[in-house]
């Protein structure tokens, strides 16, 4: 069936399996983090991740290519990466999980936001009103100024910021650094960072006895975390990225059925109108990039 698609739809299809696979295991973290520390859940999550890693690795050029050249470089991305790690887990255990990837998913155009003081990037009009608009679809969600305000609704703010951190360091180390150095020593900053709470005595930090079935969904969380970006990377990599990056918001589409199905949440008009905003917002920033590079233009944002 693969052989007779073409590169455009096999990338399309690798990225809307990924999107599914990223939804998949922000439910899995959602589900065991109602049941453990954070802390905990990241740390063996990451584990497992690095694990499977090691083997792509190993794949794929061998441990020669996780030499590092920029050591700031590195560290800077890795804080970035821990505090994202880690605050959209928080996020996918404190709110519905349509909820919380709804407002994540506005990080492509924080990052627009974010490269003009940080890269030193023009943003021109059109951007800067697909930016507003993801801004806007966010304060749908969130409705600040409703008397019943959930502070929890922060969290995914906070996790949208720092991703959008986390792919501006992305950016600026990658002329130097392989995309596995890259991956690989972030995840070790990950797991250092969450074994450090560990010996923590109080919530949500610390641990608890793991019963043995609950190792079986760390080991599935770990698996699709690195099979989610596996399949993407490869979706970038055989089709135009403009064409196949709209389909990951396919996975609020997942991440509203499986938070039916596993918790019975239902999405409010406000989520749904929110999200339609954002995904509608970060789609036509994809199409002012084209357009952009069409005419020889530097793409002020990626994602």
């Amino acid at each position: 069936m693969l052989a007779g698609m073409s590169p455009q739809s096999k990338g399309i299809a690798a990225m809307v399996l990924a999107a599914a696979l990223l939804s998949a295991h922000d439910a899995v973290s959602k589900y065991l983090a109602q049941s453990y520390p954070i802390g905990q859940v990241v740390f063996y999550r990451q584990m497992f991740s690095l694990a499977l890693l090691a083997v792509f690795i190993q794949v794929f050029g061998g441990w020669t290519r996780l030499k590092i050249n920029s050591y700031r470089g590195q560290g800077i991305r890795a804080i970035a990466f821990i505090a994202a790690t880690v605050l959209i887990v928080t996020s996918v255990a404190a709110l519905p999980l349509a909820t919380a990837l709804s407002i994540i998913f506005a990080s492509p155009l924080v990052l627009a936001a974010l490269s003009v003081p940080l890269l030193g990037e023009r943003v021109g009009l059109h951007r800067w009103l697909a930016i507003l608009g993801g801004f806007a679809g966010v304060l749908i969600i969130i409705r600040p100024i409703d008397p019943a305000f959930n502070w929890l609704l922060l969290l995914p703010v906070c996790a949208a910021c720092s991703s959008a951190l986390r792919d501006i360091a992305t950016r600026l180390i990658s002329r130097t650094e392989d995309p596995l150095s890259i991956l690989f020593w972030s995840n070790i900053a990950v797991i250092i960072a969450s074994a450090l709470t560990l010996p923590i005595g109080f919530a949500p930090f610390g641990m608890r006895p793991i019963a043995a079935v609950d190792y079986a969904w760390l080991a599935l969380a770990g698996y699709l975390n690195i099979q989610a970006h596996f399949l993407m990377i490869s979706a970038l990599r055989i089709a135009d990225a403009a064409l196949v990056a709209p389909f990951r918001y396919s996975a609020l589409i997942w991440a509203a059925l499986l938070g039916y199905l596993v918790w019975n949440h239902v999405p409010d008009g406000w989520t749904v109108v929110g999200a339609l905003v954002i995904v509608a917002s970060g789609i036509y920033l994809l199409i002012r990039e084209r357009r952009a590079a069409a005419h020889g233009k530097p793409a002020p944002a990626r994602h």
